[in-house]
């Protein structure tokens, strides 16, 4: 049994639509990737919720190891939406061995992935990170997954597909694209700032298709690591 956390299902999209024999329990997906027992769970946005997912994840489906899986933002020039980076920082070193090696053709990288507690949209943000942190990329729950992965002993393998960067940034303030109290997007107030700022609307339809490229590229290394691990 492998687990895999996502933040939320639009990470997770695709991955589902490939599981066999899927069943619901408890908050967890449980089903089969080429004929590998996997167990999913959504921890939500932030390290807030992290914890007690995790913790029904690792009592309810006991797996071997987890993959810990979403979308990050660089904060570096060098990435590009749809890039794979495996988080050398917080890795264990023997899956991040194998994982190199199952997806060396997919050209995944090794590198620092920084955790903040904030969405990170500005420019002066991305850079402080990069100086400060030493970090490529950045995103909202690696950290917290960790701290209960190695408080239980169990192995993580870090995951993250590049789904903004400086040369990529929002098409609209991270406040407005998602509210993190809701865990999902206000639609409303979305739909309030695209009649204020119309020049918006070509960038979010622009900024949806660079998702759906970074989760595809997301979910063929997720199944590559299933089957090659």
């Amino acid at each position: 049994m492998i687990g895999i956390t996502f933040a939320l299902p639009s990470e997770s999209s695709d991955l589902v639509r490939q599981v066999r024999q899927i069943e619901n329990v408890d908050a967890l997906l449980f089903g089969q990737i080429d004929g590998r027992d996997v167990a999913i769970v959504h921890t939500g946005v932030g390290a807030k919720n992290c914890s007690e997912q995790l913790e029904i994840l690792l009592h309810k489906a006991r797996p071997e190891f987890v993959i810990t899986s979403g979308f990050a933002g660089a904060v570096t020039d060098e990435l590009r939406v749809g890039d794979l980076i495996l988080a050398e920082n917080f890795s264990d070193p023997n899956l991040l061995g194998l994982a190199k090696e199952v997806l060396r053709d997919r050209k995944a990288r090794a590198l620092k992935l920084f955790t903040s507690t904030s969405i990170i949209d500005s420019l002066p943000e991305r850079n402080k990170i990069a100086r400060e942190s030493g970090a490529a990329a950045v995103d909202m729950e690696t950290g917290a997954i960790v701290a209960v992965c190695q408080a239980h002993g169990m192995p993580l393998l870090s995951l993250r597909a590049v789904s903004d960067a400086p040369n990529a940034p929002f098409p609209a303030p991270p406040s407005v694209l998602f509210d993190s109290n809701l865990q999902r997007t206000n639609y409303g107030r979305l739909i309030s700032y695209l009649f204020r700022y119309p020049a918006a609307i070509p960038r979010l339809f622009r900024f949806g298709r660079e998702i759906s490229r970074a989760r595809a590229s997301l979910t063929d290394a997720i199944v590559a690591l299933v089957k090659g691990i």
